[in-house]
């Protein structure tokens, strides 16, 4: 098992896996405890770690990346110097290799070799810029994410180019089969060199083959100095003209005489981009007369005569006969035949082609002067937000030019500006520049942790990042109302204008919370507060007369201590009218219940919402509408009007919004009995004679009975009695009609409740 496998280095990085393998270190995956994120960590082999020499290397490596900071080019977060470890941490790229991809792939077409070497050169540019020169371009260096970006990584052996006084070692560092020719004979190199690179990956790419390839590393190296590579079409024939141009003049053996910067290679590939039948007459072809047809010369045009003839690229089925191209020593008299022919071919086709000139000259002048010839008008379209080759297209009509190129909230190569106005007029052929994205910028996230919430939204809009908060309590420490981390996490690179979000701590994770009474809060302050400190919050709305989104109740009482975690219940009104009527029925009445009775609606607050009278002789079940608000409970009161005798026949829950009661208890039967329903029934059979024994007194001409005497005497006298006593015949015969009234009244009233 690697030794390194388990370490914890600075106590923030643990190594976790190894992931790569390499001349000078070696790579491992680990994680970064304090940002709870994988990074890749490179740590100098040991038997270098003692070498001046590669020591030098390593650390001019982190000097170098450290002032990169591109979306192409992998990013370094930390580097550490030690007397027994030297490690870079940089970012992790869950990926493949370029090298992998070709592999797979074998030969790329056009537009993928195209989009991938565009992005390496924008990569190359950044440091170049800098003055950092990378050395080893090649596949293996480039990390290819599965959305198609490019990442180059590896500046292990970069150099500062404006460093004065110093070159490369005698040795030639880097890969044999990407070198450039001055890096292979030791010379100093500078950002041409790799370009040169740039153009043997492209080459590969496109005809799946390298340049030069051998067993011998050495002699690969001299083939980059002295050999002319195969032409790129005459391996793949479906490679472009113009895209085979640029191959040729990015490997030029002279350095002067390739692209200068990898801006100049970047506009020349975007304008083949935008016209793919276009060449740029960097070559002209020499066909020598005494050899065959496919064994062509491009000889580079220049102005200087002198310049370009000692730099001629050739292209032959066999290299060792190139110097057969120029040897005319030999030629006989039968190879002069054919040569004689071509003269007069050539004159007849010059003449023929003058002819025509001269017609079409003739015909325009005439159109002219007919006023024939017109330029047809247009109103300018919308070229902003459209693919660039889409444009050029639809609206062949017009002559559409990129005049720049930039990161833009637009995606890649799409146009986010031109410079001439929608509806203006235009004619056809009329040249519109245009501005085409290079895709969203891309944008490091600063590290705002344990910063106050306010000063961190500062830096983010400083970095055009948009923000949105989020509250959480803190098991790190942190304070309240600083930033506890952020999403995307500090160091990543994400969209500019894109939303970071920020968590920002409450104060310190505690045990215990009270609970407030959040009745009459609203909704929002309520679940912020809860949430605040870690409650699970579940909420109901119902119909009340309190403002809209108003906590009406809550599931735990005020002054209970619960822990983060635990659930609590809000109802809040939704602002409806709670308003309704209830239609209370009560069924089963006592039949044998005797007198009049009343029911009465009492809320909790005791005000009598509904009443009603009855007498259930007369029916078996009795409806009262309650009218009300909200929810109540409501107690049912029946009272017997003939004795004022009062019991509860039950307690209910009203909702008046919804029109529903429900019993929380109830006994009817009960509350009957307790009133004197049934108990008036047995008065009346036993009072029946001494009512009638009432009307003794009236014939002794003395005292009118009082209405409580009866029951008295009947509880004294024999009930036998009663039938043989006949006073209530005698009396309206002796008595003044003055007396009779009242002895009429009382049998009223004493048969009254019988009735």
């Amino acid at each position: 098992m690697d030794k390194n496998i388990g370490k914890k280095l600075d106590g923030r990085y643990e190594i976790t896996e190894l992931i790569g393998v390499g001349g000078m270190a070696d790579v491992y995956k680990a994680t970064d405890i304090i940002d709870n994120k994988e990074v890749a960590v490179k740590i100098l082999k040991k038997e270098f770690a003692e070498n001046e020499e590669f020591l030098r290397r390593f650390r001019n490596e982190s000097k170098a990346i450290a002032l990169l900071s591109h979306p192409n080019i992998v990013k370094v977060y930390d580097v550490g110097f030690s007397d027994k470890i030297q490690f870079i941490v940089m970012e992790y790229i869950d990926g493949i290799t370029l090298k992998e991809y070709i592999e797979n792939e074998k030969v790329l077409t056009w537009k993928d070799s195209v989009h991938f070497i565009i992005q390496i050169l924008r990569a190359l540019q950044h440091a170049h810029d800098r003055g950092i020169v990378h050395r080893d371009i090649k596949p293996q260096n480039i990390m290819l994410f599965t959305d198609g970006t490019i990442k180059v990584m590896d500046f292990g052996i970069a150099k500062f180019a404006r460093e004065e006084g110093r070159t490369a070692t005698d040795q030639a560092i880097g890969t044999v089969h990407y070198i450039s020719p001055e890096q292979a004979r030791g010379d100093v190199t500078d950002e041409k060199s790799d370009i040169y690179s740039v153009g043997v990956m492209l080459y590969e790419m496109l005809t799946g083959q390298k340049p030069f390839d051998t067993d011998n590393p050495v002699t690969v190296a001299v083939m980059h100095m002295q050999n002319t590579a195969e032409r790129p079409r005459a391996i793949n024939p479906d490679i472009p003209a113009g895209l085979e141009e640029i191959i040729l003049r990015a490997m030029e053996k002279d350095a002067e005489n390739r692209y200068q910067t990898a801006s100049d290679m970047i506009r020349d590939i975007e304008a083949f981009k935008g016209n793919t039948q276009m060449t740029f007459g960097y070559y002209e072809e020499d066909v020598p007369e005494d050899e065959e047809e496919d064994a062509t010369v491009f000889v580079p045009v220049s102005s200087d005569a002198d310049e370009t003839a000692a730099q001629p690229i050739a292209y032959d089925d066999d290299d060792e006969d190139d110097d057969d191209y120029y040897d005319d020593e030999d030629d006989d008299e039968e190879e002069e035949e054919p040569r004689s022919l071509f003269i007069p071919v050539m004159t007849a086709v010059t003449i023929a082609f003058v002819i025509v000139a001269v017609f079409f000259i003739l015909w325009l002048v005439k159109g002219v002067l007919n006023g024939n010839i017109k330029k047809t008008k247009f109103e300018m379209p919308a070229l902003v937000g459209m693919d660039y080759r889409e444009a050029k297209e639809q609206y062949d009509w017009l002559d559409i030019q990129i005049n720049d190129t930039d990161y833009s909230s637009y995606e890649k190569d799409v146009i986010y500006e031109q410079d001439v106005e929608v509806g203006d007029t235009v004619t056809n052929g009329h040249t519109v520049y245009v501005n085409v994205s290079l895709g969203v910028s891309m944008v490091e996230v600063p590290n705002v942790t344990n910063i106050n919430y306010e000063y961190a939204i500062k830096m983010l809009e400083q970095k055009k990042f948009k923000y949105e908060k989020k509250y959480d309590l803190s098991t790190e420490g942190i304070t309240a109302n600083n930033v506890i981390r952020t999403e995307p996490a500090a160091g990543e690179m994400a969209e500019s204008g894109s939303t970071v979000i920020l968590y920002i701590s409450k104060g310190l994770n505690t045990d215990d919370i009270v609970i407030d009474d959040m009745v009459g809060w609203t909704l929002d302050q309520a679940t912020q507060t809860l949430e605040y400190y870690g409650l699970v919050v579940k909420k109901i709305d119902e119909a009340s007369l309190e403002d809209e989104f108003t906590i009406i109740a809550q599931s735990i009482t005020p002054g209970s201590v619960v822990k983060a975690g635990d659930e609590i219940t809000l109802t809040y009104s939704n602002g409806e009218d709670p308003s309704g009527t209830v239609p209370f029925t009560i069924s089963g009445l006592p039949s044998d219940a005797v007198g009049r009775f009343a029911l009465d609606f009492i809320d909790s607050k005791g005000v009598t919402l509904a009443n009603a009278n009855f007498i259930p002789a007369y029916s078996s079940s009795v409806t009262v509408q309650v009218p009300g608000t909200g929810t109540s409970t409501v107690t049912v009161v029946l009272t017997n009007r003939d004795t004022f005798q009062q019991a509860t026949i039950g307690v209910y829950n009203f909702d008046f919004a919804n029109v529903t009661f429900r019993p929380v208890r109830e006994d009817v039967q009960k509350a009957f009995e307790l009133t004197g329903a049934f108990e008036e029934a047995t008065t009346e059979a036993t009072t029946a004679p001494p009512t009638e024994a009432t009307t003794e007194p009236p014939t002794e001409g003395t005292t009118t009975p009082e209405p409580t005497e009866p029951p008295t005497q009947d509880t004294t006298e024999p009930p036998t009695q009663a039938p043989t006593t006949q006073p209530p015949t005698e009396a309206p015969t002796t008595q003044p009609p003055a007396t009779e009234a009242p002895a009429t009244q009382a049998a009223t009233e004493a048969q009254e409740p019988a009735a």
